[in-house]
């Protein structure tokens, strides 16, 4: 048996040490400065904090397996960058910047699942009705990529 000493213990990191952690009061100090600089010229830390709450947000459990995740993570910046720029985010209220911009970013994703299902299921429904349309016409010939094709017999002839 393993002693509780002998046995390796993981070591905690910290938020800060985390690739994809956001401060808080860091993000909102960087959205202040861009409203009052009062250009559209988005500043590099306050484009770094958005593409780390894009990123980060990507890795959660109900995101991280989907294979157009890039897409998502593009979306989401994309919809965040138009918010700063329209500065949507009022600085007078007590509200975290960083939760309505990961809800900002979280509706980006959901988005863009509901589009990749819609166009997955239109591709779908065409293979059906050729799929149906090569069983009904009664065309025995299976076209191959290129320009040849094979000809199949049916028992019943």
């Amino acid at each position: 048996m393993e002693s509780k000493q002998s046995k390796k213990s993981k070591k905690r990191v910290s938020k800060k040490d985390k690739p994809y952690y956001v401060n808080s009061k860091e993000f909102k100090l960087a959205l202040s400065e861009f409203y009052e600089s009062g250009t559209d010229d988005i500043s590099e830390q306050l484009g770094t904090y958005i593409h780390k709450i894009a990123t980060g947000l990507s890795y959660a459990p109900n995101f991280i397996n989907y294979t157009y995740r890039e897409d998502m993570i593009g979306d989401a910046v994309y919809k965040m960058l138009l918010a700063i720029k329209n500065k949507k985010f009022d600085l007078t209220s007590d509200y975290n910047p960083f939760s309505y911009f990961t809800t900002i970013a979280f509706h980006a994703f959901i988005n863009r699942i509901k589009k990749e299902k819609k166009q997955r299921e239109i591709v779908s429904q065409y293979q059906e009705s050729v799929y149906e349309e090569l069983l009904t016409s009664g065309d025995n010939s299976v076209h191959m990529a290129g320009d040849s094709s094979v000809t199949t017999t049916n028992a019943d002839d």
